[in-house]
C-alpha cells in the first residue's frame, strides 16, 4: 500500500532531501559499447519533444563518452511528450529517428520504460504532464531528473516534492542556464544584487514565464539565492521586466525578451566588483550534475529553492494582472496551502 502524501504545510517546512540507497536492477547489455553495463546505469528518457533529449543521448551514448558520465547510457525512451503543443509535437518523429540511431529503444509506455531502466530523465517539454509522469517514476523507486519547467503550476511543483518525500526518492529540476559561464565563481555571501536576461517567449498552455522565461529567472536565483519577498512586473508585448525585492533589501531583476536577437546573460553586483554572466555553456554542465545525482542521490538544487522560483513566477503573473502592483511570494504560497 502506498503511503499517503504528506500535507503541503508539512512539506513547506521540511528540510532539503538527502541521499538514499536504491535497490536497482541487474546490469544490461549496451549495443553501443558491446559489453555489459554496470548495475544501475541504464538511463530512460520520457519525452522526445525537446532538443534536450537527443543532446543528452549524444553525450551519454558517445563512442568514447566523457569519464565524468560514469558509464551511464540511455537505453530506452518513451516519446511522449506533449500531444497538443505544435512546436513540441512536430519534433517527436525526427527525434525518434535520431535517438534510434544511437541504440535507444523506443517503448510504448512509461511502464515499459521503467522495466528496462534504472534512472530517468523526465524531458517532456509540457510541464502539465510532469506531475503524473514523475509520480509514476517515484512509485517505481527510481531517481528522476525533471527538466524545465518542473510543472505548469506552483501547486504541481509542491505536489511533486511531496511525493518525493513520500516515496523516499530525492529529485531535482533545473535549467541548463543555472550553469551559465561566470555563475560558478559567485560567492552568494558577497552578492549585493543582480540583473539577468533571457528570451521569454510565450506558450498559451503555460503561465508566461514557466515556458521559457524560467531560464533567466533560474540564473537570477543561482546568483542571488533564496529569500525574495515580493515582485513587481512591467509588461509590454515585446518585453517583461520583473523586479524582485529580497528580505535583506537586495534587489534582483529579470528582463525577458520576445523580439530582437535572443541571448542569455546578466550582471552580478558584488562587494568586490561586478561580474558578467555568459555566454551560455550548453547542456553538458547540467548533465554532469544529473549524473552526480544519479550516483549519490544528493540534489544540487534544493526543493525550497525550486519552489521559490515558481512562487516568484506566479507572483510575477499576479503583478501583471494587477497592473504592476507588488505581490508577495508568501501570498502565492498561501494559495497552495489552502
Amino acid at each position: 500500500m502506498n503511503k499517503p502524501i504528506q500535507p503541503r504545510r508539512t512539506f513547506l517546512k521540511s528540510a532539503a532531501l538527502g541521499g538514499i540507497t536504491l535497490s536497482l536492477p541487474a546490469a544490461a547489455w549496451s549495443p553501443q559499447r558491446g559489453n555489459p553495463m554496470e548495475k544501475g546505469k541504464r538511463v530512460g528518457i520520457i519525452g522526445l519533444d525537446t532538443s534536450h533529449s537527443p543532446a543528452f543521448v549524444k553525450a551519454l551514448n558517445a563512442e568514447k563518452p566523457d569519464a565524468v558520465y560514469a558509464g551511464y547510457t540511455v537505453v530506452a525512451a518513451y516519446p511522449y511528450g506533449s500531444r497538443d503543443i505544435e512546436s513540441s509535437t512536430k519534433r517527436i518523429p525526427g527525434y525518434i529517428d535520431e535517438v534510434k540511431k544511437m541504440n535507444v529503444e523506443i517503448v510504448d509506455s512509461i511502464d515499459d520504460l521503467l522495466k528496462k531502466t534504472d534512472v530517468i530523465l523526465l524531458e517532456t517539454n509540457d510541464g502539465r504532464l510532469h506531475r503524473e509522469q514523475a509520480i509514476q517514476v517515484l512509485k517505481a523507486g527510481k531517481r528522476v531528473f525533471i527538466d524545465k519547467p518542473m510543472a505548469a503550476s506552483l501547486a504541481d511543483v509542491t505536489a511533486i516534492f511531496e511525493a518525493s518525500q513520500t516515496y523516499g526518492i530525492p529529485l531535482f529540476s533545473a535549467s541548463s542556464l543555472r550553469y551559465i559561464k561566470g555563475a560558478e565563481n559567485i560567492d552568494k555571501s558577497k552578492v549585493l544584487g543582480a540583473d539577468t536576461f533571457s528570451p521569454a517567449t510565450l506558450e498559451k498552455t503555460h503561465p508566461d514565464f514557466f515556458w521559457y522565461g524560467i531560464h533567466g529567472i533560474e540564473t537570477l536565483y543561482t546568483v542571488m539565492g533564496t529569500g525574495c519577498r515580493e515582485v513587481s512586473r512591467v509588461h509590454t508585448p515585446e518585453t517583461d521586466v520583473v523586479v524582485g525585492t529580497w528580505a535583506d533589501g537586495r534587489i534582483g531583476t529579470f528582463r525577458g525578451t520576445r523580439t530582437g536577437k535572443h541571448d542569455y546573460g546578466g550582471t552580478v553586483y558584488t562587494t568586490e566588483g561586478n561580474v558578467r554572466l555568459g555566454p551560455y555553456a550548453g547542456y553538458e554542465p547540467l548533465l554532469k550534475e544529473i549524473i552526480r545525482y544519479f550516483e549519490t542521490g544528493k540534489v544540487p538544487v534544493s526543493p525550497q529553492e525550486t519552489t521559490e522560483i515558481f512562487a516568484f513566477m506566479e507572483a510575477a503573473d499576479e503583478s501583471k494582472r494587477r497592473g504592476g502592483a507588488a505581490v508577495t511570494l508568501q501570498s502565492m504560497m498561501d494559495k497552495v496551502k489552502k
